[in-house]
């Protein structure tokens, strides 16, 4: 590999799985499969038809029940309230429980019996299997199918007096148990109410009282009185002593006469007794100022005066007695009203917890009560609901006359025809499944986890294969590939050079997992489009085990790869020659089959001829053999930039390719792309838009080259270059 080229890493193969099956794969499945699904319908469909049409003729007959209650008997009870009737906003419907009771040997023994002697060979199987009860709304539809008419109809007629007995009945067992439910429960709930009122009735008596909250309301305010008397009973003392302290601290003083208490002020005996001192004392005053002080007059006033002053203390002392005994009497009121507050607050505290259990057991009458009355509610309503006697269901249509069933071919075959698709359908999925081919391009990439380089069409123009190369210009021109196909190419020649914008791809191989997928193919196209893009391109055939690509272009295999390598007289140059396809494009043959095609590839003349071609060509493009098994494409994938995996579609199969990725994941192959061949899918707008475009004349101007100048000069010269 020259050093100036820098080989494309390969990219990295993620081992994991999407899962999972799109609904277009499942379409493309079916799609391909299309003839086995129609076979398999029509198959089916033609058995069941015809067993239908040798099949013995079966008379079916039919009624309906209007399981909705319309009597009037039904229509007087919804206006009482707690009856069933009433409480129903609408008739129960007939669920598949009650389907299976009206076909249960309940219901049906009792026909059998009767037309035992009419039908000794008749059974609960031989009813039940061919009646058909079906709900449509508030109607019951059913119908019964036999072969033998007559028995039919008195099945139908049987069967009809049943089902309204039945619903007659269901409606009284239904009511029966109510009653018989409530009975039971009214005994229990009447031993509860006694219960809980003897309960109460013994907390009243051993308490004394009727309401623990009108009780307690009482004693709260009581406690509130006496605190209140209590609280004005503590300030009255403290006042008390307050002027007992006055009065004590004034009489302790010599001078009683200019004691000034508060006590004394109101003592009225106590102040005249003063006045009388006071006024002694203003003679004695006017005296003084006249009289000595031995003088009678004199002496007359002051013994009045001393008189006066014990007769002052006595009252002092008297009105002093007179508080001390208000002062024990506030005490005694005050203990007296805390022991009663006391004493009622243990009272409030007591009430507390009986007024606890008061409520409990209220409550529980309450509930029991209440529950008592309900029940015996529900009696009276069950009592008259118990009292209709008209059937609830009422007949619409009686059973006509049985007729033979003349849509079973019909219906057999639209049955057929269901399940021969649905069973075409699930082989046509299976058999897709076991082939597990890869049949879209999405598919490739899906499995891969690679670049998509291209997409390849289905066109016939790819088998064409030239013939000689001595052809004429039209005849060259009629050997190019159609529009789409060619377009499609130049895309993945695009897509190539586009890998690596900075480094061009200058080699790559072409390679396919397994034989068919048409890897010779899309190098010799591949070669020639990017001829045709103005690449000077060199196509090699490296597939030394079955080389064919110059029976593909019409060339002759005298010389080529295996002469160039082991042959040192011959130089490469002489066994390339110049395709008649393109100008630009060159081919080297495969040339005689070697022993060993391995070694030679391996071989230093073999990686010293790729150099050499990678600089004198733009494009070297090496054919090589299939991937898995062989070590001829990884000795060719490692000296070039990479190799490029051509899947072909509708015969690649899923194990195949993952094997060859796995496979270049091991060995370390770097690898450019996938190519998808083959591919089925219609032609897109932008095909449509080429093939008006391609119409117009674009030339490319080749080289030009003398007429009579030898290929060999002509690539010594570009050499040179």
């Amino acid at each position: 590999m020259p050093p100036n080229i820098t080989p494309k890493p390969a990219f990295e193969i993620d081992d994991s799985d999407e899962g999972g099956l799109e609904l277009g794969q499942v379409i493309a499945a079916l799609r391909r499969q299309i003839l086995l699904i129609v076979g398999s319908t029509v198959a089916v469909a033609t058995v069941t038809t015809m067993k239908a049409l040798n099949a013995i003729p079966v008379y079916e007959a039919k009624f309906e029940i209007l399981t909705k209650p319309i009597t009037i008997e039904t229509k007087v009870i919804s206006s009482v309230s707690e009856t069933l009737t009433s409480q129903q906003e609408a008739p129960a419907p007939i669920d598949a429980a009650k389907l299976s009771i009206l076909k249960s040997p309940e219901v049906l023994e009792p026909i059998i019996t009767e037309l035992l002697d009419k039908y000794p060979d008749l059974d609960y199987r031989t009813i039940a299997s061919k009646l058909d009860v079906k709900p449509a709304g508030d109607i019951l539809e059913v119908s019964y199918a036999n072969p033998n008419p007559d028995l039919v109809g008195d099945v139908l007629d049987l069967v009809s007096d049943a089902f309204l007995k039945y619903s007659l009945e269901e409606r009284l067992v239904d009511v029966r148990q109510g009653i018989e439910f409530v009975e039971e429960q009214l005994e229990q709930l009447r031993d509860r109410v006694n219960f809980q009122q003897e309960r109460l009735q013994r907390l009243r008596q051993e308490y004394n009282l009727v309401d623990p909250a009108t009780k307690g309301s009482q004693l709260s305010a009581q406690v509130g009185t006496l605190e209140q008397q209590q609280l004005d009973g503590q300030l009255q003392l403290a006042e008390a002593r307050s002027l007992y302290d006055d009065l004590q601290r004034e009489l302790s003083n010599p001078s009683i006469e200019t004691a000034s208490s508060s006590v004394l002020n109101t003592n009225t005996r106590y102040q005249e007794l003063l006045g009388q001192l006071h006024g002694i004392d203003r003679e004695l005053a006017l005296l003084s100022a006249t009289f000595l002080e031995t003088s009678p007059q004199i002496q007359l006033l002051q013994d009045q005066r001393q008189n006066l002053i014990p007769l002052l203390q006595r009252e002092g002392e008297r009105v002093q007695r007179e508080l001390e005994t208000q002062i024990r009497e506030l005490l005694d009121r005050d203990r007296t009203l805390a022991f009663e507050v006391e004493r009622l607050n243990r009272e409030i505290k007591k009430l507390s917890v009986v007024s606890r259990e008061y409520t409990d057991i209220q409550r529980e009458l309450d509930i029991a009560t209440n529950n008592l009355n309900d029940f015996l509610a529900k009696r009276e309503a069950f009592r008259i609901d118990a009292a209709q006697e008209q059937v609830p269901w009422k007949l619409l249509s009686e059973p006509g006359k049985p007729k033979p069933s003349a849509a079973s071919a019909k219906k057999n075959a639209i049955m057929g025809s269901g399940l021969g698709m649905f069973l075409g359908i699930g082989l046509a999925l299976l058999v897709d499944r076991l082939r597990n081919v890869i049949y879209t391009s999405k598919e490739v990439k899906s499995i891969s986890r690679m670049p998509l380089l291209g997409i390849i069409p289905r066109d016939k123009t790819l088998s064409l294969e030239a013939q000689v190369v001595e052809t004429s210009e039209d005849e060259t021109q009629r050997l190019r590939l159609s529009a789409p196909a060619f377009e499609a190419f130049c895309s993945l020649y695009t897509n190539i050079r586009l890998l690596n914008p900075d480094t061009p791809v200058r080699s790559l191989t072409i390679s396919s997992a397994s034989i068919g997928d048409g890897k010779s193919t899309i190098a010799i196209h591949l070669a020639q489009a990017a001829a045709a893009m103005g690449q000077r391109v060199l196509l090699v055939d490296a597939d030394l085990r079955h080389p064919s690509l110059h029976a593909r272009l019409g060339l002759a295999n005298t010389r080529g790869l295996t002469d160039a390598i082991a042959d040192k007289t011959i130089d490469v140059w002489e066994a390339i020659e110049q395709s008649p396809l393109e100008t630009n494009l060159f081919v080297l043959p495969a040339g005689p089959i070697p022993i060993d095609p391995p070694r030679l590839l391996a071989s230093h003349k073999m990686h010293a001829l790729m150099e050499q071609l990678q600089t004198v060509f733009e494009l070297v493009v090496y054919d090589s053999p299939i991937f898995v098994g062989l070590a001829d494409t990884h000795l060719l994938a490692t000296q070039t930039q990479g190799v490029i995996f051509v899947a072909g579609l509708g015969q690649l199969k899923r194990p195949v390719l993952e094997s060859a990725l796995q496979e270049a994941k091991e060995l370390g192959t770097p690898v450019l792309g996938i190519v998808a061949n083959r591919d089925r899918e219609p032609p897109s707008e932008s095909s449509t838009f080429y093939k008006r475009y391609a119409k117009q004349k674009v030339a490319i101007e080749p080289e030009e080259t003398s007429p009579g100048q030898p290929v060999l000069g002509f690539l010594k010269k570009i050499q040179r270059r």
